[in-house]
């Protein structure tokens, strides 16, 4: 069932239910090997503009989604929540960019709009800066990026070989996991996402109607598993310490089986992040759409990654 607005505004209960439930089923000795509940003391956010919201003096920044806006038409951040906050607020958090209250913000957005892997290497460096290089082991940390890598590395062909690309994919894939390995030399706990496929994006369907050399989907869809796979084989493979996201299966499993859900177009007729409930094509809501335009995910999208996200942060043993 596709989440409604006042549904996604109500995370902070939702999450509170999901900590719950999770305590209770390991004082049972259920399936999760987690022996208490991990309550974050900090939440960090690494990566691209999935992850980001922009700054704002009101600390009502906007998202690289669909913007909620309030009764009288103006933007509210709390509505329809990227993954990040959604994460933050299984622990009762908001960042900084999001805090129309003025609470306390604990929660940390170092991602960027536009990052690539080098970057998110470098927004480890800073933030392990900020905390004299060492994380409290209750320090929560969020890792999505590789989609602009991949945008990158596709723009390339044909001038270089799809072979060429795909082992670069591979090593973008390896510093990722090295980018996520630090984290926890530092001391934190990591949640990190796979890439959802480049190629289920209506950029990648646009492509291969313009382009009748190879499938170019199918190239986008392939460098995308090349980065995963290396991603998910080099990053620390122990769950008290680590929490790998399926991100992908989820969205091609969506995208198999969309139902009434449009997985091939954009919702935005503006450029995010300007986008808004307003500012959509005709018949279309935040939920409607599995992507807010081209390459970046709608609201629905976000909240399918926050929904992965809450159950591995509350599931893993950290």
């Amino acid at each position: 069932m596709i989440p409604s607005r006042l549904a996604l505004a109500q995370w902070p209960r939702v999450a509170a239910g999901l900590l719950a439930v999770a305590a209770l089923v390991a004082a049972c000795g259920g399936s999760t090997t987690q022996q208490e509940p991990f309550y974050a003391e900090r939440v960090f956010a690494f990566g691209d503009e999935t992850s980001v919201l922009t700054g704002s003096p009101a600390g009502n920044g906007l998202k690289y989604s669909i913007n909620g806006l309030d009764d009288d038409g103006n933007v509210d951040c709390r509505l329809n929540p990227i993954w990040v906050q959604a994460v933050a607020s299984l622990y009762g958090f908001v960042p900084a960019e999001c805090n129309p209250n003025g609470l306390e913000p604990k929660a940390y957005i170092f991602a960027e709009a536009g990052a690539r892997v080098d970057d998110v290497t470098r927004q480890v460096e800073r933030a392990a800066l900020l905390v004299d290089r060492r994380f409290g082991d209750k320090d929560l940390t969020t890792v999505l990026a590789g989609a602009n890598d991949i945008l990158e590395l596709y723009a390339r062909y044909p001038d270089e070989s799809r072979d060429a690309l795909l082992d670069q994919a591979r090593a973008r894939g390896v510093q990722l996991a090295r980018a996520v390995n630090a984290l926890v030399a530092l001391g934190a706990r990591v949640v990190v996402s796979d890439l959802p496929s480049m190629g289920l994006t209506p950029f990648a369907l646009k492509e291969r109607a313009l382009h009748t050399d190879t499938d170019r989907a199918r190239l986008l869809t392939d460098l995308t598993t090349a980065f995963n796979e290396q991603l998910g084989v080099n990053i620390l493979l122990d769950g008290r310490y680590i929490g790998l996201v399926q991100a992908d299966l989820q969205f091609r499993a969506i995208s198999d089986n969309p139902g009434t859900l449009n997985v091939t177009e954009g919702a935005c007729t503006v450029a995010v992040p300007l986008c808004s409930t307003d500012t959509l094509v005709p018949g279309a809501g935040a939920f409607t759409h599995l992507w807010a335009d081209d390459t970046r995910m709608s609201s629905f999208g976000q909240s399918q990654l926050a929904t992965l996200a809450i159950d591995r942060a509350s599931r893993n043993p950290f």
